[in-house]
This record gives structure tokens, sequence and C-alpha cells, in this order.
């Protein structure tokens, strides 16, 4: 049941459960303001790369207009809505903006709509945004017992639930009015977006946390042997919403490109290109999985969830699918990945679910971490009862086998600390887990990360898992 006769815009994306936990009033304004900042500069980017003859946008807020960048100002349509009785703007009609044209050195109308007094969607503080690339809703709704929860949301249908919600309202206090304004909206077709856009925004909003770091004295690279603090409940929060938002259009892109594939009439050009597609999404979907996992594992107790998971398995299995993969990935950066395997490989104990993604996940990373040219093995043998797993980047010598004449790799990219789960990379634009998040999750599927450093040829990384009973005497 809602609370009024129309349904607010927290309520609608509560029931999308595109939503954060209820936190203090503190941490969800800051989640807020952090919010509006990636979308304005989302917002910049977006019109910089937008044709000349496409219609830039729409932007619907509350109480008030929210950004103040002139390049948006000047070029978006804007409406506010409002529920301050005595705001003399409240009662101005509502206005279509000047064309761009005719805009020159002034900025367009910002139209300005009246909430009825009894509206609680008076309370919250809102922004919608409608673009040619995409549409995405923020919310900030503060509740009875006094706690806030900030939700968002790219899904179009979400989207096109909130327009509704305000669309009501419009034909309740300006009903001359809402045909002009359906209009505008109608213009930004309600399809998923581009998952780049969604990364994007992510990016930017990870990078708007990095003041917020500095300000509380937090270091932006600790040394890998000083223990990082336990990450902040929003560091989590922030993490799951990301995945989220990015893993559904994801997945929405590749159920429909699996449709297609079905057909028997796609030349093959076409099929390459859907098949490049979904292998795309799905590494993509991947990634936000273990990201997802790993903020999981955050609010766990990572040793006693490996506990009720953990099951023997054949590594046969999961290497046997697994390294041409990995072999594809490393092709795609220049890069070439060897893996020396023993004759005979033992039972290990770990989650089979969640081996071969966290692996994979592993060497994504660090073959994004390696400059192009360089050779990578992967080596597996024996360790007492447990198997060892280790990735070691190789020198490379064109005319001769003789590594001793090679050229050592170049210094690896620099990486950032966002937050205390995740590290980016300036160079790439590459967003990933720091070491201690990915400790943790060999330690909820039974085995543990060794990271240390060789001198002049980088990390080495050396992955436990531990042996069935019966496999130790292989």
């Amino acid at each position: 049941m809602y609370e009024w006769i129309l349904p607010s815009l927290r309520e609608i994306l509560a029931e999308s459960q595109s939503t954060l936990a209820e936190c203090s009033p503190a941490k969800a304004e800051w989640q807020w303001r952090m919010s509006l900042a990636a979308t304005e500069q989302l917002l910049i980017n977006t019109l910089a790369n937008a044709a000349s003859d496409a219609t830039p946008g729409l932007v619907l807020a509350a109480p008030a207009p929210l950004f103040s960048q002139p390049k948006l100002t000047q070029s978006l349509q804007t409406v506010t809505f409002t529920a301050k009785p005595f705001n003399p703007l409240a009662l101005m009609p509502y206005e279509m903006p000047l064309p761009l044209e005719m805009v020159e050195d002034i900025a367009p109308h910002e139209s300005v709509l009246p909430l009825l007094p009894a509206d609680p969607l008076g309370t919250e503080q809102f922004c919608l945004v409608f673009t040619d690339k995409f549409r995405l809703v923020l919310v900030l709704a503060k509740h009875k017992s006094g706690q806030k929860t900030f939700l968002f949301s790219f899904d179009p249908e979400v989207v096109q639930q909130a327009w509704r919600a305000l669309g009501a309202r419009v034909m309740l206090t300006n009903p001359d009015f809402f045909a002009d304004l359906d209009a505008s909206v109608q213009k930004f077709a309600p399809v998923p977006p581009d998952y780049r856009t969604v990364m994007q925004f992510s990016q930017l909003l990870l990078q708007e946390l990095a003041p917020e770091q500095e300000k509380e004295n937090v270091p932006a690279s600790p040394p890998v042997s000083v223990p990082l603090s336990p990450p902040s409940r929003s560091d989590v929060e922030l993490l799951q919403a990301f995945a989220h938002e990015v893993r559904t259009p994801l997945t929405t892109i590749r159920t429909m490109t699996r449709l297609l594939l079905k057909r028997r009439d796609l030349p093959a050009n076409v099929i390459n290109r859907l098949e490049v597609i979904d292998h795309e999404c799905t590494e993509q979907i991947d990634r936000m999985e273990l990201l997802f996992k790993a903020a999981e594992l955050e609010t766990s107790n990572p040793v006693k969830s490996a506990h009720t998971q953990l099951t023997p398995m054949s590594l046969d299995q999961v290497l046997e699918q697994s390294i041409p993969r990995w072999q594809q990935a490393a092709n795609r950066r220049n890069l070439t990945l060897d893996v020396v395997l023993p004759q005979q490989l033992p039972t290990v104990v770990s989650n089979p679910t969640m081996l071969d993604r966290v692996l994979t996940g592993l060497i994504e990373n660090f073959t994004r971490s390696l400059p192009a040219g360089s050779h990578i093995q992967v080596q597996v043998i024996p360790a007492g009862d447990q198997l060892k797993l280790q990735l070691s980047p190789q020198a490379q010598c064109k005319d001769s086998k003789d590594t001793s004449k090679a050229t050592p790799p170049t210094t690896p990219p620099i990486r950032k600390a966002l937050g205390q789960l995740l590290m980016f990379q300036p160079e790439t634009g590459t967003i990933s887990l720091n070491i201690a998040a990915t400790k943790h999750l060999f330690q909820a599927i039974g085995g543990k990360l060794i990271v240390r450093q060789r001198p002049q040829y980088g990390e080495v990384l050396t992955i436990f898992l531990p042996l069935e009973v019966s496999a130790k005497q292989w």
C-alpha cells in the first residue's frame, strides 16, 4: 500500500529492489551528493559526444535545480518540482524552454511546478535524467524513523514508472501543460543503457569518493605489508549497488543477443559480432558478480561461509574450460600466456561455482597490469597437502631463449585506492578489487592468495588450494 493516492519515487524504486539499506541521514546525504556530482559529469561527457542535431536532454528535479555547470544549464531542459506553499515560482505556469539556437548567452527558462501540500513526494529529493543515451533516476528519501535511504536506477522501466508517478501529479496541478511535458519525455526512448555508460557512471562516482577518503586521512596506496582497516558500510553498499546496476542491463543485452543467435537467417558477419557482444557481456557480468560477492563477504564471516560451501571437485574440468579463455584474454592485450600442468591433477576442496570465476578474475586483472609484449606463466605444482598455482611474468627475448639477455617489463601502471575495496588504474580506466578484498575471496573458497614483488619483473601471485584427503598421496 502506498502512503498516498500516488506512489512516491522511494516506493517505486523500493519495489524494483534497486535500493540501499537505511542509514544515517549524513551518510545517505553524502551518497546523494556524490551521485549528483557523478551524474553531472556523465551528462557533460554525454553532451560532448552527442550529435549536433540530437535533443540534448531533460532533467526533472526536486526541490531545487541540481546542476550549475553552464554547459548543462544552457543546454538541458529543466523542470523543478516544489512543495513550498509560498514560493511564487511554484505558481508560474509550465513553459517550454527557448530553442537552443535562441539561447546564446542566456539560459533557457527553468520551469517550476507545484506539488500538493499533502503529497509525501514533497519530502523527497530526486532527479530524473532523460537523454538519448540513458535514463536515470536518483532519490534521497527520509523515513519516519529519521533514517534516510539513497536509491538510484538505470533500469528504463523503473525510470518510466517514476515518470508516470510525476506525470500524474502534473495532471493534478497543471493539466494544461501535461501534454507538452509528456512529449518532451517521450523524445527519449526507454531503452537499456550501454553497459559502458553505467560503467562510466560507476567510475565517476568512485572518483568522487577519493576526496572524501583524503579528508579522513586514508592513504591512497597503502603498503602491502600494512593491513587495511575494515571497509565502511558505505563502501560495501555502493559497491553492491554498482554491481547490481551494471549487471542488470548487461544481462538483458546478453539475453537478447542469445535469442538473436538462435535465428538461422543471419549472415556470418552478424553472427560473429553477436558472439563478440555475448562474450563481452559475459566477461563483465562475471566481473560484477565478483565485485558483488566481495562486498557481500565484508558483511559476513568468510571462514564460516567457506565451510558451508566447500566440496571436493575436479580441477581438470575447471582448467579445461578456463585455460582457453585465459589465453584469449591475454592475446587481446598482446600478451602470451602458457600453463604448465603436472601429468595428473588431484581433487581439490573448494567452491565449484566460484573457483573458476575467482581465478579468471585474478588472471584478468593480472594481464591488465602488464605492458604489451609480456609473457605470463601459470604453473600448477603439488605442495604437500595443497596444490600451488602460481602466476608470474616472464622475461621475453626475441632472438634467444636465454632469459638473461631479455629486457624486463616496463614499470607497472599506477593504481589508486578507491575506498577500501577497489583499485582504479587511471591509464585504462580499469576498476578492480584490491589485494585485501581478493584475498578474502580466496579464503571464502578454501584457498589462500600470497602476493610477492619480484625484483625487476613485478608481482608474483601464488594461490594454494587444499587437497582432498584421498588425493594427498597422488
